[in-house]
């Protein structure tokens, strides 16, 4: 009879020693991602931050992908640096005067409407982030949301931004025009045989507004608490004040 008291003694108390251990691990594991009872659990920290990202994204898009939201806007296109010296040298050639001004609006309007592609690109990347990936930026610098959509986006919208650009381009004559234009520098004496492309330089700087915008939007919910328009947001990112 001693003998199985001690020996359901000995049980109870392996028992005890063990939720002893995972409540240890357990609450190791809570002050590791900086949550506990009453905090901010996992769900809320993904869904606010990735309420706070399409919200930021559908505000840049909509913008930069309406009439004027690239060409007078700080995200204007310029034409190429290599392609400065074509411009400098036709604009005393007939037909081509105004060739820098007309370039440049062409090259925008071709953005504006590439940026329309954007937005689900940008919410597939949102919906495959994980926990840990959400934690890392919300704590991390003011910019981490925008360096991890760069880093997990910017191929495949450049894929999907080109070929726009270039249809884009060819629908108010940018790419036949400027043909036309190299061609006719070409022909002047005295200069070095030139063909600087523009559907990669327009693709790469309309991809680098975007994301100046987006980095924008970024900071701006991060530093003004009134851009926080819903409980989970102020929630989320009170823990980010506090860090």
């Amino acid at each position: 009879m001693i003998k199985k008291a001690l020996l359901l003694s000995i049980a109870l108390l392996s028992v005890q020693l063990a939720q002893a251990q995972l409540d240890g691990l357990i609450k190791k594991a809570e002050k590791a991602v900086g949550i506990k009872g009453g905090d901010l659990t996992q769900d809320e920290a993904g869904n606010g931050l990735k309420e706070a990202l399409n919200n930021g994204i559908g505000e840049a898009v909509d913008f930069l992908s309406a009439k004027d939201g690239y060409f007078k806007s700080p995200y204007k296109i310029l034409i190429p640096e290599e392609a400065q010296k074509v411009v400098s040298k036709l604009k005393s050639v007939p037909g081509f005067t105004n060739i820098e001004s007309d370039l440049t609006e062409r090259m925008n309007r071709a953005a504006e409407d590439a940026a329309t592609k954007a937005k689900p690109i940008f919410v597939s990347a949102i919906k495959k982030m994980t926990f840990k990936d959400a934690m890392n930026i919300l704590m991390g610098n003011q910019d981490a949301a925008t360096r991890y959509l760069e880093k997990t986006t910017y191929q495949s919208l450049y894929d999907e931004f080109k070929p726009v650009i270039q249809t884009s381009l060819d629908k108010v004559n940018a790419r036949e025009y400027w043909r036309s234009a190299v061609t006719a520098y070409n022909k002047l004496p005295l200069v070095t045989q030139t063909n600087p492309e523009l559907d990669d330089h327009v693709t790469t700087k309309a991809l680098g507004g975007l994301f100046s915008l987006v980095e924008k939007k970024e900071k701006s919910i991060r530093t003004d608490v009134s851009q926080r328009n819903s409980d989970l947001l102020k929630k989320v990112f009170s823990k980010q004040d506090k860090k």
